[in-house]
C-alpha cells in the first residue's frame, strides 16, 4: 500500500514540473508565433547570423543522423543473420580510423569558424553612437540615456509592468487575462508603463547591472542576452534597422516576482526619436529648474 501511495506522489510531482517547465518555457519566449518550432530570426544582423549558426548546427546533425542510423539501418537488413551473412574478424583499420578522424575534426572547423566570428563580433562595442545603461531591480528596470552622438542625455525613468496586467494578475481578481491586449495582441504580462525607446539604424551599446540581485535582460529579437548583476557591468550592443516594438523579460530567476518584469523596446525612426528626445529633455530642464527655484529663493532670504 506504501508503494503505491509513493509512485502517486512522484508521479503528481512530476507533472506538475512538467507543467511548470511548459508555463516558463512559454514565458521565456516572451511574443512566440502560434506553433513556432525554431528560435526566431530577430530584428538585427546579429540576431540572423546566430540563427545561421543554428540552422548551420542543426543540418550537420541532421547529416550525421542520416548517415549514421542510415548505415544502422542498412547493416540490420543487408546482413541479417537469416540471409546467411556471417561476422568479419578484423582487428582495426587505419584507413577507416583516419576517416572518421578526419571527418569531425573538418566539420568541428567548419561550425566552429563563424560560430567564433560571431562571438568575437558580438562583443564588439566600439563606433557605438548611443548609449544606454540598464539596471535590474526587483522588480523593474531603469533606463538611463547616457549619450548619444556624443552628447549627454540626462534622460532616465523607471519601466515596469503594465497597470492592466498588475490588476489581472493579483489573486481573486477575477480578471481575464486573455483580455489584456495592444493593438489585438495578447500582451498580458508582457507590456510595461514606460518603454525604451530607441532610433532606428543606430548603434547602441548597452551597459548593464544590477542594484540587489542578479537579474537578466533578453529581448529574443536582438539575438542576445545580457545577465545584470549587483557590483558589474556588462555590456553588449545592437543596431535595429526595422521600426517597431519587441518584447522581452528577465531571465533570471531573481525572487517571487521575476515573471512580472517585462521588457519593451519601441524603435522609432530617427526623426520620431529626436523629437522625443528633445521633449523629454526639455521636460527635465524644467523640472530641474522647478526643483531648484524654491532653494535659490530660501539662500537669497
Amino acid at each position: 500500500k506504501v508503494m503505491p501511495m509513493i509512485s502517486s506522489g512522484v508521479m503528481r510531482a512530476r507533472r506538475a514540473v512538467a507543467g511548470l517547465a511548459m508555463m516558463v518555457s512559454g514565458l521565456a519566449l516572451a511574443n512566440p508565433q502560434p506553433w513556432q518550432l525554431n528560435m526566431p530570426t530577430g530584428a538585427t544582423t546579429i540576431a540572423q547570423r546566430i540563427y545561421d549558426v543554428h540552422m548551420l548546427a542543426f543540418w550537420v546533425c541532421v547529416a550525421i543522423g542520416v548517415v549514421g542510423y542510415g548505415a544502422m539501418v542498412y547493416a540490420l537488413f543487408k546482413f541479417r543473420k537469416s540471409r546467411g551473412a556471417v561476422p568479419a574478424k578484423w582487428s582495426n583499420n587505419t584507413t577507416m580510423e583516419l576517416i572518421w578522424t578526419t571527418i569531425p575534426i573538418i566539420i568541428l572547423i567548419v561550425m566552429a569558424w563563424p560560430a567564433t566570428k560571431l562571438v568575437v563580433d558580438m562583443a564588439n562595442v566600439e563606433n557605438s553612437e548611443m548609449t544606454i545603461k540598464v539596471t535590474g531591480y526587483q522588480w523593474k528596470w531603469r533606463y538611463e540615456y547616457v549619450d548619444y552622438f556624443g552628447k549627454a542625455t540626462p534622460v532616465n525613468f523607471i519601466s515596469t509592468l503594465d497597470e492592466h496586467s498588475n490588476r489581472v494578475r493579483q489573486t481573486g481578481s477575477g480578471l481575464d487575462p486573455h483580455a489584456v491586449k495592444d493593438g489585438g495582441e495578447n500582451v498580458y504580462l508582457l507590456n510595461v508603463d514606460k518603454p525604451l525607446l530607441l532610433p532606428v539604424g543606430v548603434k547602441v551599446r548597452f551597459v548593464l547591472t544590477a542594484d540587489d540581485v542578479i537579474h537578466s535582460w533578453w529581448v529574443p529579437d536582438l539575438g542576445w542576452k545580457q545577465d545584470a548583476i549587483p557590483g558589474i557591468i556588462n555590456s553588449n550592443w545592437t543596431r535595429i534597422d526595422t521600426a517597431g516594438t519587441y518584447r522581452g523579460q528577465c531571465a533570471e530567476l531573481c525572487g517571487k516576482d521575476h515573471g512580472f518584469m517585462p521588457i519593451v523596446v519601441e524603435v522609432l525612426t530617427r526623426e520620431k526619436f529626436d523629437a522625443w528626445l528633445a521633449e523629454q529633455k526639455a521636460g527635465t530642464q524644467v523640472a530641474t529648474a522647478t526643483a531648484a527655484a524654491p532653494q535659490a529663493a530660501t539662500s537669497g532670504t
